[in-house]
């Protein structure tokens, strides 16, 4: 994440693999940020800027700092994780499961 998008790609990495356990597809349950990090770079820009617009009015200096705030804020983290949905089901036509 942080290749791609420096400290907003390490914060959009680092959330997604708080907020999601994993996804399945083919019938192989995958992590979610690995296969994040196998997509081609411009899918990978595509996911940074949709959670970028949701998270872009926030006060950060790093990545940690993101994360909390999202992650302390419902409201928020129910939006990012809606388009992290959206994404995964639109774009790589998989579905989301959550992890026990």
């Amino acid at each position: 994440g942080g290749l791609l998008g420096g400290p907003s790609g390490i914060a959009v990495g680092g959330g997604i693999g708080g907020f999601l356990g994993a996804w399945m597809t083919s019938g192989k349950y995958q992590p979610l940020p690995q296969i994040i990090m196998e997509l081609p770079a411009v899918q990978r820009q595509k996911l940074c800027d949709e959670i970028f617009a949701i998270v872009r009015h926030l006060n950060w200096e790093d990545a940690d700092q993101l994360i909390a705030l999202v992650k302390g804020k419902a409201a928020l983290q129910e939006k990012v994780v809606a388009a992290l949905e959206s994404f995964v089901s639109q774009q790589l036509r998989a579905e989301v499961q959550y992890g026990d």
